[in-house]
């Protein structure tokens, strides 16, 4: 019966020859993979498409005859494809890579300029793995059963989160009961264009937003500057000291996990090391424990599109604290995991469309005490 599993047919377009050799050969030795064809520019990979079309296609931006970028645009108006970006490590490929996923791109792997070879080897499985979830872009597959168990975290996090639980109930008297509201989001997978799609939406007077989105050091930089040209909220990288102030969205860097303090009657952000928490760093789970804690019943949650778990349990105990929270429906997710997990674990009050986000942010930015 395995024999006649269909498996992940994917087109290779790379004008580098030796990307399109060593990644053909590696991708080759998983079992679930068929690597259909290998194209050095949009053109020949269309006429490659004429004769069979992929299901994931694993794209550069920068090549000839036809950038990347426009060949994902013409592609996603034609024919809506899953396309993995192959991008080089670099300011310049991040601000390229934060384009093509706006235009429709799923994920994205990366590449070093030097030591190509041993880098494909060595990163096989990641992008494999990239290249099969793009594949099976909204699974539809029954929740598993099982009550949540909460992940210990121990160290540096741990001990930030115990100190932000501190700072709450030391607060005391009218300064615990401060109205200053903050709203949470995680995401993953195509989670860069669902946050576009709401932040670029939202009037300039909003509460504080503290984002975190699955991405390597450099990306988020990218992602930040590019939302923040289309926002009318101000959005940036965040910083330990970031005050989480109304009409501010901040994004917690690459590589780095992100939490919340209180500091008088406002929050500030902290961004620090730590382990990877749900295999992540920055972790969606960190930085919602964080708001449950101090920010209780004053905090909005949302959890987006993406693959597995991470932000569910985080998402519960905001729940739990008195936030209000939702997750992002299936039928407008790239992938339904993340969301998925969260109403398994009975941490969301509503379940919503990606475009009734807005909406819900902007009635919370009328109602809330200035």
């Amino acid at each position: 019966m395995n024999d006649t599993v269909r498996k992940v047919r994917v087109l290779i377009v790379d004008d580098s020859a030796v990307v399109r050799e060593v990644m053909t050969r590696a991708l080759s030795l998983d079992p679930q993979i068929e690597v259909i064809g290998a194209a050095a520019d949009p053109i020949f990979a269309r006429q490659r498409m004429d004769r069979e079309w992929p299901d994931v296609i694993l794209l550069d931006v920068e090549m000839p005859r036809m950038d990347g970028i426009s060949f994902l645009r013409q592609l996603m108006g034609e024919r809506p494809t899953p396309v993995v970006i192959c991008s080089t490590l670099t300011e310049k490929g991040a601000a390229t890579t934060m384009a093509a996923l706006s235009a429709g791109a799923v994920s994205f792997v990366t590449k070093p300029k030097i030591g190509l070879k041993d880098f494909l080897g060595s990163a096989a499985r990641e992008i494999a793995t990239a290249l099969k979830t793009a594949a099976a872009s909204h699974p539809r597959r029954a929740a598993a059963a099982g009550a949540p168990a909460r992940q210990p975290l121990t160290g540096a996090v741990a001990k930030l989160l115990a100190d932000g639980a501190a700072s709450r109930t030391e607060a005391g008297g009218a300064m615990a009961r401060t109205t200053h509201r903050v709203v949470a989001i995680g995401a993953s997978t195509g989670g860069t264009q669902a946050i576009e799609a709401v932040l670029t939406r939202l009037p300039r007077v909003m509460p504080g937003i503290v984002i975190v989105q699955h991405m390597p050091e450099r990306f988020t930089a990218s992602l930040a500057e590019r939302l923040d040209q289309l926002c009318e909220v101000n959005v940036r990288e965040a910083r330990t000291g970031d005050r989480v102030a109304p009409g501010v969205a901040l994004i917690a860097p690459g590589g780095r996990h992100m939490t919340i303090r209180r500091s008088g009657a406002y929050y500030e952000a902290c961004v620090m090391d730590g382990p990877l928490v749900n295999r992540h760093r920055p972790s969606v789970d960190v930085l919602f424990r964080s708001v449950a804690q101090v920010a209780g019943s004053n905090a909005i949650g949302m959890i987006m599109t993406g693959m597995g778990d991470d932000g569910a349990r985080g998402l519960r105990e905001m729940h739990d604290a008195g936030a209000r929270t939702f997750a992002q429906d299936e039928a407008s997710c790239v992938v339904y995991g993340m969301p998925r997990e969260a109403v398994r674990m009975g941490g969301v009050d509503e379940v919503i469309p990606l475009d009734r986000f807005a909406g819900i942010l902007s009635t919370a930015a009328r109602n809330m005490d200035r």
